[in-house]
């Protein structure tokens, strides 16, 4: 809708935080793109962009218009998805903010499986900390955010939540390999691999280990879980992750995964929700329910 273009060149600004770079994205030229803004800022009669010597940033002026900015394309994709809807042709765009544990295995299949019935449905997939996905609702940069172990949801109306006990993953030809469940404490015994310490997994364990004699020393950090899945492969040492975020057994290959005991860790929880107050579109309200289904069918959510 043309009446839109200026407001999306002002979005586009801000979240890039260059006119050079945002013009580029856009396709017209800066010089273009910085008379738009000119235009827009005499017509408010102030500045909404602080010029900096590399890019601009928004200025007092400039937040209050971009939440407004974008609530209003929030609530036009909302509309363009009911519109789509009347005459029985689901179209829209999801985004997602989500922990790391949800992308390798859960959401692809959840995904495909709605993209298999309604194909014009495009989606965007963001990885996020358990902080910034909140940030990415209030920003409408995100429909819905599944975290695990979220820091704050003060912005967050939350439509779901599973529990997930965390596990112990070792090689196959690891020494507790066979065992059905593991004391924290025996785990600490051996080298162990962990996450870097703004992921849930590495907050529980070191909740877990607070007040006792326990210590967290990693041999190897990182924030890739994949790597640190490969790692116990390349040497006999430990590392830890939900449910979620692991295949199902007969596709961890030379890999095993153990719970731990309950009484050293106990479960966290994975937390699905949207902004407070806003209407979804309703690609992204259904695709919400899809997930909810999908994680009832697996785990005891309330």
């Amino acid at each position: 809708m043309r009446y839109l273009t200026s407001v999306r060149y002002i979005d586009a600004v801000a979240r890039i935080g260059s006119i050079r770079g945002a013009a580029a994205t856009l396709a017209i030229t800066s010089t273009a793109l910085n008379r738009r803004i000119l235009a827009i800022e005499e017509e408010l009669g102030v500045p909404i962009f602080e010029r900096l010597p590399r890019g601009v940033r928004l200025n007092s002026a400039g937040e209050l218009l971009i939440h407004y900015i974008r609530h209003q394309l929030s609530d036009l994709e909302r509309v363009k998805s009911q519109i789509a809807d009347l005459s029985g042709v689901r179209r829209g765009h999801v985004a997602i903010a989500c922990s790391q544990a949800l992308l390798p295995y859960f959401l692809p299949r959840q995904i495909a499986a709605y993209r298999s019935e309604h194909p014009q449905v495009t989606f965007g997939v963001h990885l996020r900390d358990r902080a910034d996905a909140e940030v990415a609702l209030v920003d409408h940069a995100a429909d819905l955010a599944i975290v695990f172990e979220p820091v704050r949801l003060a912005d967050v109306h939350t439509l779901l939540r599973a529990p997930q006990p965390v596990c112990a993953v070792v090689g196959e030809r690891h020494r507790l390999a066979d065992r059905a469940m593991l004391r924290l404490g025996e785990c600490l015994s051996h080298p162990i691999a962990l996450p870097t310490q703004h992921y849930g997994v590495r907050h529980l364990l070191e909740v877990a280990v607070q007040g006792t004699a326990l210590r967290l020393e990693p041999a190897i950090e990182s924030d890739s879980f994949e790597f640190l899945r490969h790692c116990v492969l390349a040497e006999s040492m430990l590392t830890f992750q939900i449910p979620i975020g692991l295949p199902e057994d007969d596709d961890l290959g030379r890999a095993r995964r153990i719970p731990l005991d309950p009484r050293d860790v106990p479960a966290g929880v994975l937390y699905m929700g949207q902004l407070k107050g806003r209407v979804l579109p309703v690609a992204a309200a259904r695709f919400a329910g899809q997930l909810s289904s999908a994680l009832a069918s697996r785990y005891e959510v309330s």
